[in-house]
């Protein structure tokens, strides 16, 4: 597959991600826009507005700059750009903001499409928060970040669904790809350390920690890995996402149950 066609999977992705979010925002009673989500001092709305600002510079927009304080929540510099976009859209009613999310998006996928990107390690022209990310990681990263505020919301406002969508199962994947990362890096597991993670309804992946302390990928599975993590897709997403625990039943621990658990523990893998 050539670098075009890889990143034209990610632009269809996303595009099926954006609908799927807009759909979801349109189905939240107004009463609901500020039940508060997982994500620490962010509500439906902030959520809402962290996707209409990155959507919005992404397509163009002008960065905004804006006091947003002090708040707990903010640890990073990152964090403190992503505050800017959803303090400067406190004001707007949600209408707005899925309008917003609907042009900006509309916009970028018409430019996508007329032009799309061929080279994955080349620097998009326009990115937010001045990341230094290339087309590859850039157009990766956007189905997921969609997908998993996408569970924020439903979550919050109690409307589950989008488990096994097209960015569901892109999600899944890319974050099963940490694994070798937390085996051999987070936990220091020692060399020759097997780990299997099944992922509901996506294929098993498993990683070994080799004789420089890596973590590196497996074409094929061990017949008896020193640990195997099975989880639900959803369990899966709260635990990789930081966002809380999984649900009690949701997680299966088979092999060294002590690795297992520490794996567990160190799997939030997104900002």
């Amino acid at each position: 597959m050539t670098d075009r066609e890889r990143l034209a999977g990610y632009v269809d992705v996303w595009w099926q991600a954006v609908h799927d979010f807009l759909d979801l925002l349109e189905q939240v009673p107004a009463e609901e826009w500020h039940t508060p989500t997982d994500l620490a001092g962010w509500d439906v709305h902030d959520v809402a507005a962290h996707i209409a600002h990155l959507e919005a510079v992404l397509a163009g927009a002008d960065e905004e700059t804006v006091d947003v304080g002090e708040p707990p929540h903010v640890r990073s510099p990152m964090g403190l750009y992503t505050e800017q976009g959803v303090v400067a859209r406190r004001g707007r009613t949600p209408d707005e903001l899925i309008n917003e999310i609907r042009e900006a998006a509309t916009a970028r996928h018409t430019a996508l499409l007329a032009d799309p990107p061929n080279d994955a390690s080349a620097r998009p022209e326009r990115i937010f928060g001045v990341v230094p990310w290339d087309w590859e990681r850039l157009l990766r990263n956007r189905p997921v970040d969609l997908w998993m505020h996408e569970q924020d919301v439903r979550r919050a406002v109690d409307l589950p669904g989008g488990m096994d969508s097209a960015g569901a199962r892109h999600t899944a994947s890319y974050l099963a790809e940490s694994l070798g990362v937390v085996l051999a890096k987070r936990v220091g597991a020692p060399a020759g350390t097997t780990a299997v993670l099944e992922v509901g309804g996506q294929p098993a992946v498993a990683y070994v920690v080799d004789d420089d302390g890596r973590g590196r990928r497996l074409p094929d599975l061990p017949a008896d890995p020193t640990v195997r993590l099975r989880l639900e897709r959803e369990a899966f997403a709260v635990l990789a996402g930081g966002r809380r625990e999984p649900d009690p039943g949701s997680v299966e621990v088979t092999g060294d149950e002590a690795l297992g658990r520490q794996l567990l523990a160190s799997f939030a893998v997104t900002p």
